[in-house]
């Protein structure tokens, strides 16, 4: 199935997206709801100003409720209400170093909001399609510089990777224990380092260079030899929406998890700097010692996403890193967030 076919299939479908008000949210939310989809999100409120969220205009269809998946009850009550057809489970708390700061709150966010949600689908035996984000951080990385594959095992030394595994672990126990031969159907998915316009993020290199260039600051890089799967926003999306068609279309209810890694290969950050530069953006970096343990090789095998999803990124990293820096270049000069997200998503599916 091609994207455009596979946006025609949402068409009329109601979608449930936790986290709509996040970078990932915020674009699989826009392009669900322009295509006539019935969206409703669930998350707190942006916390970075700018956001993308705030810039984009939604259909009126569309329908943001602003709460906290820890709160059970409300969360149930907005489920049941819904009865959606599919669920994109993306709030949590993403970034490494919060982690480090807050790691009660990225567990409790991150763990218990995931168990809410699943508990939620088990008292109620909802119909439903469910793919829980998580990372290309879940995995044990011994340094061994290869690309991980779904039955890698697990780990996480820095919080925020310890509990995405620990959801993984989760999900796995719920699958298997209470949803097999039922009418939920619950998969996970791991995708890379997503990149794309709209993320005003603290601790990313895309919005880190951003704010470099605006505020005339020095660039702090950590690690600019590490290597990382980056990706564009899209490629992520349409991997998510492919693998809920694939999970509402199969009879198994058992589907385990999935990787989506970048087209070809995997870049440094010192890669990406120079990309940034090349395309013109003024900036200057400074390195810094990292005092937080970091991996310094990640890469996925998507293999598996690509034989029984018959999927593939469009974009490779260099060419996801072009299209960001234009988005941002564009959204500077005064093009609205909702007309960069729409031409970016025709360019893409403009390859079908």
């Amino acid at each position: 199935m091609v994207n455009k076919s596979l946006l025609r299939y949402y068409s009329g479908k109601r979608v449930l997206i936790t986290g709509h008000t996040g970078f990932k949210g915020s674009w699989l939310s826009y392009i669900l709801d322009q295509n006539k989809a019935l969206v409703k999100g669930y998350a707190l409120k942006p916390i970075t100003y700018p956001n993308l969220f705030s810039e984009l205009e939604f259909s009126n269809k569309f329908t943001s409720i602003i709460s906290n998946i820890k709160d059970f009850e409300i969360f149930e009550k907005e489920i049941l209400e819904f009865k959606p057809d599919f669920i994109f489970h993306m709030a949590a708390q993403p970034l490494v170093f919060q982690s480090y700061r807050d790691p009660y709150e990225t567990f409790e966010t991150n763990f218990n909001g995931t168990l809410n949600l699943l508990e939620i689908l088990k008292r109620n035996n909802l119909s439903t399609n469910v793919i829980i984000i998580t990372s290309d951080k879940v995995y044990k990385n011994q340094g061994l510089n290869k690309n991980f594959t779904e039955n890698d095992p697990l780990g996480g030394d820095d919080p925020y990777s310890a509990s995405k595994a620990a959801i993984e672990i989760l999900v796995s126990s719920y699958s298997k224990s209470f949803f097999d031969n039922t009418r939920t159907k619950v998969t996970s998915a791991r995708a890379g380092n997503v990149i794309g316009g709209g993320d005003w993020s603290d601790d990313r290199l895309v919005p880190d260079i951003m704010r470099a260039i605006i505020n005339k600051s020095l660039l702090e890089i950590r690690n600019p030899n590490s290597t990382r799967p980056w990706q564009h926003v899209l490629d992520s999306s349409f991997a998510y929406l492919r693998l809920g068609y694939y999970l509402s279309r199969n009879d198994k209810s058992n589907f385990d998890s999935w990787n989506f890694g970048p087209k070809e290969k995997s870049l440094t950050v010192s890669e990406i700097i120079k990309i940034s530069k090349d395309q013109g953006l003024e900036f200057n970096v400074n390195f810094t010692e990292n005092k937080k343990k970091e991996s310094k090789f990640l890469s996925l095998d998507s293999s598996k996403s690509r034989e029984f999803l018959d999927w593939q990124p469009n974009w490779n990293a260099e060419e996801s890193m072009i299209y960001s820096i234009s988005w941002y270049k564009d959204f500077f000069s005064g093009i609205s967030a909702s007309k960069l997200v729409t031409a970016d998503l025709n360019k893409f599916i403009g390859n079908d």
